[in-house]
Formats: C-alpha cells, sequence, structure tokens
C-alpha cells in the first residue's frame, strides 16, 4: 500500500528496539487516537482537572477522515446532523459548502476543533501504541508506544474509531504487482492521478461507491471487480443554502434533543406506517419521494422495514427496479441489483452518479462471486481465466470494523487477562463502554453501542460525556477504579443478540457480523436497540449509582 503508516491487516510495527525505551512518565489519562472521540474526550478531561496525554498514528487530528482521502469521500450524514453540539459558539460559527460534507472539509472542521479548544499541545502524532498493561498494585496502567514512550495513567481510554483498521484480501501474487496499489482506507495525502490509467478497483461497498464515478471520470478505462453488490440511494448533495442552515441554527437545541432521542441519532422524518399497511400506490408515492429527497432518510419511508421481511421487499424491490431504469445494459443492471439480502441490513450507501456510470464505455463489471479473482500477477490480475491488465489496482476493501485496531494493541487487564482473548469468540463489554477484568479501560463507541448505526456524533458525545461523569464520580467518592461485573456484561451481551435477533440485520454477511474477515466470529457487533433506548439505559444505570460495575 502507499501509505505504511496506518494499520491493515498485519500487526503494527514495534520501533522500541530502535528507538529505546524512555523513563516512565505520568498523567491520569491516556487518550488513544486523535478523532472527534479522542479530541473531545480530552475536552472533558481538562474540564475535570485531570491532564491527559493523546496519541495517535497519523501526522495530525481527524481519525477517519484523516485516513479516508479517497476520491469522492465524504459522509453519509447531512453536514447540519454531523457536528459537534456541545458548544454552542462552535455551532453557530462554523459554516458548511455543502449539505452532505466532503473529506477535506470535514477534516479542516476537526482541526479547527482542536485549534479552537487548544487541543493539539497534549497530542503526539506519528506514534502507535504496542501494549497497554493494568498493574493492579500501582492501580495504574502502563502504556507502551512504538517510539520508546513509557506513559503511567490511572485511566486508559481507547478512542480508536469503528473503521480504522484497513483490510487487504490475502490474493497470491500481490506482491509481484509492477503498479500502483492503492487503498480506499489509506489514501495518499497528495491525492492520485488517474488520467489515461487503466485501474482495476476491487471491492462495491461504500467507499467504492463514492470513489468509482471519480475514478472513471479520469482513468482511461476501469474494470470494477464486484462479490456483493450494495443499495444505494443518491444523495441529492449540493450548495449549502442559507435559508437551510438558518433554519437549524436557530433551533439547534431543539433538534439536537430530537435527534438524540431517534433510533440512529439522525433526524430522518420517520413514518409510523408499516408499509403493508398501504396500497401498493401509496406505498409507490413513498418511496419515489424518499428516492427524490435522497440520502439514508429512505429507510425511514415505513416502520417495519428492517423488522419484516415483506415490508423490507418491497423497498428492496423498488430500489433494484431503479437500477434496472439507469443502467442501460439489462445483464450489468442485474449484477449491480442486490438480491441475497434485506435492504439495510448492510449500511446503506448514498451516492453521486454511481449506477449511471456503469453506463459509460470505459467501465466494465465483472463478478467474481461465482468466480473469484485467482490471482494478482505483475501485469494486472487474473480472474475467471482471463487476464487484465492495470496501471493501478485500487482495494476497496473495508476494515476489520470495531475490534480490529483493538486487537492490534496487547492490551492486558487484571490478571495479566488479554482483551483480544477474552473477546476470542466475539467482543464481552458492558454497555460497549467497559469489558470485566480491565479496570478503568473506557472503549468509545466500541462494539455492543449504537456505534456505526447512528450518527456517530451523536454516539461519541454521548459516549464522552456518560465517561467523563463516570470519572467525576470516582475522583468525588475517592474510588481507585471501575470495572464491568462480569454478571452485568453477560446480561447485556445476551441482550444485544437477543435485539439483533428481532431486525433483519443477521441475515446479511456484513461485516456488522465480522464476515469481511475470514476467521472473525461471526456475531452481531453493535446495538440495534435505538440511540435514544441506549442513552435512556445508561442515564438509568448512572443515576442508580453505577449498578453492573464494580468499584475498589
Amino acid at each position: 500500500m502507499t501509505d505504511a503508516s496506518k494499520t491493515t491487516d498485519s500487526q503494527p510495527t514495534d520501533r522500541t528496539a530502535q528507538a529505546g525505551r524512555k523513563a516512565p512518565e505520568f498523567t491520569d489519562a491516556v487518550i488513544v487516537g486523535a478523532g472527534f472521540s479522542g479530541l473531545y474526550m480530552l475536552l472533558k478531561l481538562r474540564e475535570l482537572g485531570l491532564e491527559a496525554r493523546v496519541f495517535d498514528t497519523a501526522t495530525a487530528v481527524g481519525g477517519t477522515w484523516y485516513w479516508n482521502r479517497y476520491p469522492g469521500a465524504r459522509c453519509d450524514v447531512e453536514s447540519m446532523q454531523y457536528s459537534y453540539s456541545f458548544s454552542e459558539e462552535l455551532q453557530q460559527e462554523w459554516h458548511w459548502s455543502e449539505k452532505f460534507s466532503a473529506q477535506p472539509e470535514i477534516l479542516e472542521y476537526a482541526n479547527h476543533v482542536a485549534d479552537r479548544f487548544d487541543l493539539k499541545r497534549d497530542i503526539q502524532f506519528e506514534t502507535t501504541i504496542v501494549s497497554a498493561t493494568y498493574d493492579e498494585d500501582a492501580r495504574r496502567w502502563t502504556v507502551l508506544t512504538d517510539r520508546g514512550d513509557d506513559v503511567r495513567a490511572r485511566f486508559c481510554i481507547m478512542a480508536t474509531g469503528c473503521l480504522s483498521t484497513s483490510r487487504v484480501p490475502d490474493l497470491a501474487g500481490l506482491d509481484t504487482f509492477k503498479g500502483a496499489t492503492y487503498h480506499t482506507g489509506t489514501w495518499p495525502h497528495e491525492g492520485v492521478d488517474f488520467t489515461g490509467l487503466r485501474v482495476g478497483v476491487i471491492g462495491t461497498g461504500s467507499s467504492a461507491i463514492q470513489a468509482i464515478p471519480v475514478i472513471a471520470a479520469q482513468a482511461n478505462h476501469v474494470t470494477v471487480f464486484q462479490r456483493t453488490p450494495n443499495y444505494s440511494i443518491p444523495s441529492r448533495n449540493g450548495p449549502m443554502t442559507d435559508d437551510y442552515e438558518a433554519s437549524w441554527k436557530v433551533d439547534y437545541a431543539r433538534l439536537r434533543a430530537e435527534a438524540r432521542q431517534a433510533r440512529n441519532g439522525i433526524l430522518t422524518d420517520p413514518n409510523d406506517q408499516s408499509a403493508l399497511e398501504v396500497d401498493e400506490a401509496d406505498r409507490m408515492s413513498v418511496y419515489e419521494q424518499r428516492w427524490a429527497d435522497g440520502g439514508t432518510r429512505f429507510m425511514a419511508a415505513f416502520n417495519d422495514l428492517i423488522t419484516n421481511a415483506d415490508a423490507n421487499d418491497t423497498a428492496a424491490e423498488f430500489v433494484r427496479n431503479k437500477i434496472r431504469e439507469i443502467v442501460k445494459d439489462p445483464e450489468t443492471a442485474e449484477l449491480l441489483a442486490p438480491k441475497s439480502y434485506p435492504i439495510g441490513t448492510k449500511r446503506i450507501c448514498v451516492d453521486t452518479d454511481y449506477f449511471e456510470t456503469f453506463n459509460r464505455p470505459n467501465v466494465r463489471l465483472v463478478d467474481v462471486r461465482s468466480e473469484p479473482i485467482e490471482m494478482i500477477t505483475p501485469g494486472g490480475l487474473r480472474q475467471g481465466g482471463e487476464e487484465f491488465e492495470f496501471d493501478a489496482i485500487v482495494f476497496a476493501t473495508g476494515f476489520d470494523a470495531m475490534t480490529g485496531t483493538l486487537d492490534r494493541i496487547d492490551i492486558r487487564g487484571r490478571d495479566g487477562r488479554r482483551l483480544r482473548d477474552e473477546w476470542a469468540d466475539g467482543p464481552r463489554t458492558y454497555l460497549g463502554m467497559m469489558s470485566a477484568g480491565f479496570p478503568n479501560l473506557f472503549m468509545i463507541t466500541a462494539p455492543q453501542s449504537p456505534s456505526v448505526l447512528s450518527n456517530m456524533m451523536v454516539s461519541i458525545e454521548q459516549h464522552v460525556d456518560w465517561m467523563s461523569d463516570c470519572i467525576a464520580h470516582l475522583l468525588a467518592n475517592q474510588l481507585n477504579s471501575i470495572e464491568a461485573a462480569p454478571e452485568a456484561q453477560d446480561d447485556w451481551i445476551a441482550h444485544n443478540e437477543e435485539v439483533a435477533h428481532k431486525t433483519l440485520y443477521p441475515r446479511a454477511a456484513s461485516w456488522y457480523m465480522g464476515a469481511n474477515i475470514p476467521g472473525k466470529p461471526r456475531v452481531f457487533l453493535p446495538y440495534i436497540g435505538g440511540v435514544g433506548r441506549y442513552r435512556e439505559k445508561c442515564d438509568e444505570i448512572a443515576a442508580a449509582g453505577y449498578p453492573g460495575f464494580r468499584f475498589k
């Protein structure tokens, strides 16, 4: 890959032998990650009067939006909702240029926040956490980095993100390819000019759906290798209008409060009707309006699209027919029309001219479901007995989601227990924030919390606020540590699975289930019970003195 500093499938390189171990440093908290969760956590700890050190592999803040610089990268949540709400001044002063913000503008926003609140002075960049070990006698975490840092802290807070460990498929011959290779999750900061090149794109997930139209407009020819087609809704993106921006800013307090109680933390104008309660004409009218409006709110067209297979199929078939209308070649259209899983059970994509791109004469779609890619060759790749010649190959192959980055850090809790061993059969958390046997180890938007099934900004703020209040409780009551009780953790895991299987989500072989990673346990990773209900549960636990947690 072009950027070797980002974590991929391999374990991070330990440079400590070269760097030498430094003298121990002492602080109140170590935060791993300088994306939106790490930045807000740092701010909240400062408000408590605590010192914190932040470490990040990148050269600057931004997390996901630092790394994902591929062509067309942008947020699938509307700009007016994808932002911090903790500061009214910040809300009012920042102006988004588009309805759905592109990566450069989101990264600019992250830097604006970091500078406005003077956060960068506590962040050490270009540093990878190698291990974090809990010392019961000292009641501190020892955090070691690949640059020789030895930091001792009372609290260790993982702000590592849900999609931060890129996955490159294990394809024979990859190291023989003589052209350039790129992964959408580790894109070169200087950008890539595909003008006149023959490009192969492997994958048709969210990043590919955004990147392919842009690459196709530059390249001489693009060949797209698809294993599983994806549902995608037009974004209907456009410039941010003064009136639309003002309608949010004048009423931000109420709108933010409503979003915090919404199922996915996004205001989507939900329809309380079942798709099966209305006649065909009315149902089609609703779908047509949602398609015309664009964006992820399409899935809020009716209230049972994610729980009732028959209702879901009405929406799925509507989108499949739209694909058939857009894509001129019937064979290509059918390949692009998903049929093996319910719509919405993989994160619904939003796009700009994705399906239209397959009408271009310089774009070809190749199905690798029945005939997988055989190998990468010096000149391209071989599939189905055909040799493809490329100047560049783009891997849009996703991430080892939610658990990948945590698995790659040697995290050891009480009695030397390793987190990756405790999670060998699937993640084990209470509320998706703490794990039994790991005192004072907090995880922001970890597995078994709403996280990737929500507006991440809403979930990040909720987690950070709850954790900072919890730490304040420890300080006020002179308590040394907090950790999840095993029985409460077991109950939460069972509840997470129970709620998931009341929906259609487990029917899809998605990264929500870990299905994209060979050997990864097949369990539903996020919490599907709803952002509002989850928040209420967390608040109830805090108000009751934190039942389900143990203090020392």
